[in-house]
């Protein structure tokens, strides 16, 4: 396991970790951060193991759907869950986007409580993953925090917005 590439986010929130567990949680707060430049809809958000979260995000009339489905969940210190593409029926398919993409990333996030303050971590690593896929992973790290980014800016403005 520790031999797989890892793509790592850490974020420090000038929120309380309870505030920032509820923005990666509540089905109304998540698709104001999650898929920026997108219309994201939750489509289901069952927060416990083998619960899914199944996303919609669509781009005017072309959709993208990503099937979430929670392994670890435990309020508010980590959410762990197995995240992939899927189809408009939530199956998942290999990514629409990059052809070796991992089908199947085991995503952990951590929230730690600092001095009034939320230190985020995510983790990325390919689950069960061809050579192939962990080789597209590896060269595709640098540029995950692109995307992440502009995720994160939107979820520090909410999380402003919801303590003002």
């Amino acid at each position: 396991m520790s031999d797989l590439p890892t793509y790592v986010l850490d974020r420090v929130f000038d929120a309380p970790r309870e505030l920032v567990w509820k923005t990666w949680t509540d089905p109304t707060l998540l698709p104001r951060w999650y898929g920026p430049k997108v219309e994201t809809i939750v489509h289901r958000l069952e927060l416990k193991p083998g619960g899914l979260w199944l996303v919609e995000m669509r781009m005017g009339d072309r959709s993208m759907y990503q099937r979430v489905e929670y392994t670890d969940v435990a309020p508010p210190e980590r959410l762990v869950w197995l995240h992939s593409s899927s189809d408009a029926a939530w199956n998942i398919i290999p990514s629409p986007m990059m052809a070796n993409w991992p089908r199947v990333l085991l995503t952990t996030v951590t929230f730690k409580e600092d001095n009034g303050q939320t230190r985020m971590r995510l983790t990325w690593v390919p689950h069960e993953a061809s050579e192939a896929e962990i080789a597209c992973f590896a060269a595709a790290i640098g540029g995950a925090d692109k995307g992440w980014a502009a995720g994160m800016e939107l979820l520090a403005k909410l999380l402003a917005e919801l303590q003002a």
